[in-house]
Order: C-alpha cells, then structure tokens, then sequence
C-alpha cells in the first residue's frame, strides 16, 4: 500500500530518544523551550521559519482563525501561526510518530490548547464538511499520486469563502529528478506535478487563485547558504538531520542539483474556495 511506503520512509527507530538527546545535547532546557530552539527541526521544508511567516502575512489571519495544517510533520508551521497569529489550528500527518513529537513540542510550549495533532490521510480528512477557515500545506503534495481527490478534500473541509495557503515542490523541464531526496529515497513515492497541472488541478477542484508565486531562485540560495554553514560548522545540533537519518547529506546534495538544473521547482499560492 503507498500510505506505508510514504509513512515508512519518513519513520526512524527510536525518533522521539533520538531528538530529545540532541535536544539535551544543544543545551535546550524544555522547561524553556522557546519557538526559535525548534525552528532549525520543525520546519521541515525550503526556507525554514522564513518561508512560514512570509507565507502566513500575505494571509488575513486573525485570532481564532480555525486553520488545518495537511502534512504537518513535527508542528513548527501550527504552532507558529497560533504563536503569531492567535489561530487555532489542528495539523494532521500520515506520520503517527511526528504527531506525538508535533503534540509533545506544543505541550511544552504551552500552546496543547490552540494546536492539537491528528494522525491520518490527506485523501480522506477526519473532519465535517466546511469545518476551517484556512487551509495549510508546505511540502506535502509531493508524495500524493490524486491530485485531484486530495484538492478535492480540501475543498470540501474549507468553509466557503476560505483559503488554502500552499507552499510546494514541483516538478520542473530539466527532466528526471536526482534521487534520494527528502520526500522519497526512489521515484515510486515521488508524485511531482508541473505547474501547469497543479494550476489545473485547483480550477477543477472549483478554487479561485488568488496570488502564485515562483520561489526556486529563493530557495537555490537558500540552499547554497545552509551548505556553506554545514561545510564550514558541520551539521548543527539540531536539524532536519536528525529525521532523515544517514542519507540526509546526499538528499540535500541532490535537492540543490535538481533546484539549479531545474528538475524542480519551488511555488507558493494561495487560493480561495468562493
């Protein structure tokens, strides 16, 4: 089944021991754990806590937006929207180890009452028709085959009127991706669209787009400037690292040669439900 193989190759042995001791390690007391310790590990896509905020202000969010983070991983978007920004969000993964480490961060944050983590499938929402204001998703469509049913979901949980905020990788003209990378170790779990399909995907699915943004050149630099920081410290403490394991140094290796050979692409939208 492709769920497992998506969810196996994001799962680690001992993640939660493993990320607790390199937090010990970094000299992070969880007693005063703070946004910015976590924000070099839970931010699990091109840019960081950089590409959330600058994402979420061209949004109007408001103090008690309901908002739904798809793919979620370790919670770093949810809880910085409801830190920022006062919405309650609810993340979902397919991942039932990163939503016990995304609940366990929230609870040391103290923000357990304005984020909470649900384990499921983009393609079939646990949630009633119209049931948020915002829809949130940053690098999860990647390793999702029906474009189609997952727009589809979405437009069915958002309430009319609402938006769907997304931040993704796509596929580029510079042919076959370079694999490892973070999403998929082999191409059988590495679902890129173009921009073309996925602008076509989100008429069909009935949402009105409202603002697209190319932002490969972005994050080649963003890249370039993380490399230059690990050849020069080495990896830090804390990372995206940690959850990738051994293999993480060529995924990031091929990740800046898919970027600069334009194998993929960077995009962020926002769209709107009418």
């Amino acid at each position: 089944m492709t769920a497992n193989r998506i969810a196996a190759h994001y799962a680690r042995q001992d993640l939660e021991a493993t990320i607790m001791a390199a937090i010990e390690h970094a000299g992070v007391d969880l007693r005063h754990l703070s946004p910015q310790d976590l924000a070099p590990l839970d931010e699990f896509h091109v840019g960081g806590r950089r590409a959330t905020l600058e994402l979420a202000r061209r949004l109007d969010l408001e103090a008690e937006t309901r908002v739904l983070d798809v793919g979620c991983g370790l919670g770093g978007p949810s809880r910085c929207l409801a830190l920022e920004f006062g919405c309650r969000v609810t993340g979902i993964d397919l991942s039932a180890d990163y939503c016990r480490l995304a609940a366990t961060f929230a609870r040391h944050l103290g923000l357990d009452e304005r984020v909470c983590y649900r384990q499921g499938n983009a393609l079939d929402l646990p949630f009633a028709d119209g049931s948020f204001d915002l829809l949130w998703t940053q690098h999860a469509a990647m390793n999702i085959a029906d474009k189609a049913g997952l727009y589809a979901e979405m437009w069915r949980v958002l309430k009319p009127g609402g938006k769907l905020a997304i931040y993704d990788i796509l596929s580029g003209e510079g042919g076959p991706v370079h694999f490892p990378v973070p999403w998929a170790r082999e191409a059988s779990i590495s679902h890129l669209a173009t921009a073309g399909q996925l602008r076509t995907h989100l008429e069909t699915a009935g949402f009105q787009i409202l603002d697209w943004r190319d932002t490969t050149a972005q994050g080649r630099d963003w890249f370039r400037r993380q490399g230059e920081r690990i050849r020069k410290n080495g990896l830090p403490p804390l990372g995206i690292h940690l959850l990738l394991g051994d293999d993480f140094q060529q995924m990031a290796r091929n990740q800046v040669r898919n970027l600069e050979e334009g194998r993929i692409a960077l995009i962020e939208a926002i769209v709107k439900r009418p």
